[in-house]
């Protein structure tokens, strides 16, 4: 036997030994999986793998359709030749290496995934074979790196996407060698150490949150785009994801509220989505998992969660400006309700104007090719007809939304939510809300900015607070959001606020009630917040609470970046032309006043917070440790 052949006999043999110990551990770790919320899987789920290639996502005839649809429909021409303009600047590019950011790949293997979608589509659709060429580079590339980076693994599953639809949807370009090279790649980097990955109790393949999804749903890919080369291997990842993706959808329970928040839900549900597609066009089944509960709802929700303003109610570690999301393109076709995309015509125009030479690190509009697959034609009206004035959806994070018009950009929003900070990257936000009138948000949510400035120094925001024994990250806090704190304490990060009334009188009539003991505990013994939309636009926010212990202080916050006059137990907010007028009803003798929304200066990773300041009223128990606070917020100039 010559050296070279012995060497690919030995590799073979190695591997084989390597899957086998692989795959028994992830029978282990679908044994362990929850009974009543693991899905029985087929006993080969390779056993439908369509022949053949392409099979991810589409088919030959779906790219004809394509290039059809350009020739008529002037909106998805626009899509395409930002497509073709950002895949031609990327020719020019040096093939990417491996470099890390702090402990993360992520940001090269998003790039794989940006790269490998423009320049599939582009080639597909013009047949220039150059983008052929340039994407076997870069696959072979990615290929020889020393791994994807398994200790951060949604690196490794951002790149075996970028692999699995380089290798699929670039099949008949490229040569034996290659195709093999790129095959070993994906299981070697990306199916193997995601099954090892199983076996660690605190493992994403248990995890109820999007590193569950974005990391099944890239190796789902993988493993569908190898099935007939590596059928082992496929195997056993497709059965691990048959039984952990589970886990990944329990966040939409039950009513579609998923509890990262807005912009983690299209990072999550983008994955979701396609391991959902992929399984279709692979097997011709999506193991019914666009059922879960909630799951379909949840594009929906999105739109309750999306102000006139069109910014986002961004709890949790969210931004507050909406961002262009792949899944909801999706959801419309899915469900054949255009309307879903109302808010995203506007996102979709910023990112046509954006260049793939100006993005920032971590590529957020990476998945942009993906709305050419998935697009749907603007409708005519972009009707919400069919959508609530007032909703409020439950789960881990409940939230609940007033607002009167879907049509009026002068309406009345506001957006509540209870919850808790017990999980990754959650803020202590409970009983927080965001308010908006006559097109102008007055009460705001600082946003995650303390996590990206943390992450730009390859630090993380949750091991930070949690190892340090402390809260110092400013817009984690309480201190920082529209909520009560008491004796200037933390909330419980283990207490979880639930919405306990609900009520829709008549439009725009509304009250909902938060029960926000949990997260004082210790501190009260009961705690609760009401909200009230009255039919003159007047919101009302009541807090009773009752065993504080006499003599503490209990503050009553609201973040704004309107200019604020005082007047006692009155101030006036104005902002853009705009007023909104802040009463403070009870207790009689309160007074407002204006603190700075400034993060303490003991660390230098607290972000800035620029022209904004905090409305509040500082209130200490009497002796029967029982307060009302009550505020009424008025929209427009005081009679």
């Amino acid at each position: 036997m010559n050296p070279a052949a012995f060497t690919r006999s030995f590799a073979g043999n190695l591997r084989q030994v390597v899957f086998i110990l692989l795959a028994a551990m992830a029978m282990v770790c679908a044994a362990r999986a929850d009974s009543t919320n693991a899905v029985t899987a087929t006993p080969d789920p390779l056993a439908t793998l369509k022949a053949g290639h392409p099979r991810l996502l589409l088919s030959e005839a779906d790219w004809q359709t394509m290039r059809e649809r350009v020739k008529h429909d002037p909106e998805f021409a626009k899509v395409v030749v930002r497509i073709e303009t950002d895949a031609k600047w990327l020719l020019a590019q040096p093939p990417l290496t491996y470099k890390k950011e702090g402990k993360r790949l992520l940001d090269v293997s998003r790039q794989a995934v940006e790269r490998i979608l423009l320049w599939s589509i582009t080639y597909h659709l013009t047949g220039d074979r150059v983008y052929a060429d340039r994407a076997k580079t870069e696959l072979l590339t990615l290929s020889a790196f020393p791994d994807w980076n398994p200790s951060h693994f949604l690196d490794v599953a951002e790149m075996t996407t970028a692999m699995a639809l380089g290798y699929d949807w670039f099949y008949d370009e490229l040569d034996d060698s290659s195709r093999e090279i790129i095959v070993h790649a994906i299981v070697d980097h990306g199916l193997n150490p995601g099954l090892k990955a199983g076996s660690g109790n605190g493992s994403w393949h248990r995890l109820e949150n999007n590193w569950n999804q974005v990391c099944f749903g890239g190796l789902t890919l993988g493993a569908l785009a190898v099935g007939d080369k590596e059928p082992e291997p496929a195997r056993a990842l497709l059965n691990a994801a048959h039984a952990g993706i589970a886990s990944g959808l329990k966040p939409y329970t039950p009513d579609g509220v998923y509890p990262e928040g807005p912009s983690y839900w299209g990072y999550g549900t983008v994955y979701q989505t396609l391991m959902i597609s992929a399984l279709r066009s692979a097997l011709g089944t999506s193991w019914d998992l666009e059922h879960s509960p909630g799951f379909l709802a949840s594009a929906a929700v999105q739109l309750q969660l999306t102000g006139p303003s069109e910014k986002y109610f961004n709890y949790f570690d969210c931004d507050e400006d909406p961002d262009l999301q792949a899944a909801t393109f999706w959801f419309a076709r899915e469900l054949h309700d255009p309307g879903l995309l109302r808010y995203q015509w506007r996102s979709l125009a910023l990112a046509l104007q954006r260049s793939v030479e100006s993005e920032p690190m971590y590529h957020e509009n990476r998945l942009f090719g993906l709305i050419a697959l998935w697009w749907s034609e603007p409708s005519a009206t972009n009707a919400v007809s069919h959508l609530p004035l007032v909703w409020h959806g439950d789960g881990r994070n409940p939230v609940g939304v007033f607002r009167t018009s879907w049509t009026d950009t002068n309406a009345v929003y506001l957006a509540f939510k209870g919850g808790a900070a017990g999980l990754s990257h959650g803020h202590m936000d409970a009983g927080s809300f965001v308010l908006e009138a006559d097109g102008v948000r007055w009460a705001i949510d600082l946003g995650r900015q303390d996590y990206l400035s943390l992450e730009s120094k390859g630090m993380d925001i949750w091991s930070y607070a949690q190892n340090s024994k402390r809260w110092s990250v400013f817009r984690l806090n309480n201190f920082s959001h529209n909520t009560l704190t008491i004796g200037n304490q933390l909330h419980q990060v283990n207490g979880n606020a639930q919405i306990v009334n609900f009520h829709y009188l008549d439009a725009p009539h509304a009250s909902a009630t938060i029960d926000l003991s949990p997260v004082f505990a210790g501190q009260a013994t009961n705690v609760t917040r009401q909200f009230q939309l009255d039919p003159d636009r007047t919101v009302s926010v009541h807090d009773v609470l009752a065993g504080v212990a006499p003599g503490t202080e209990v503050r009553w916050a609201m973040v704004t970046r309107a200019d604020v006059t005082l007047d006692g137990n009155r101030a006036t907010l104005k902002q853009d032309g705009k007023e909104l007028n802040a009463t403070l009803l009870s207790p009689t003798n309160g007074v407002f006043s204006v603190i700075p929304a400034s993060p303490p200066q003991e660390n230098d990773f607290d972000a800035p917070n620029p022209n904004t300041r905090i409305l509040v009223v500082k209130v200490a128990a009497p002796e029967t440790g029982e307060i009302k606070l009550e505020v009424s917020l008025k929209p427009g100039p005081a009679h």
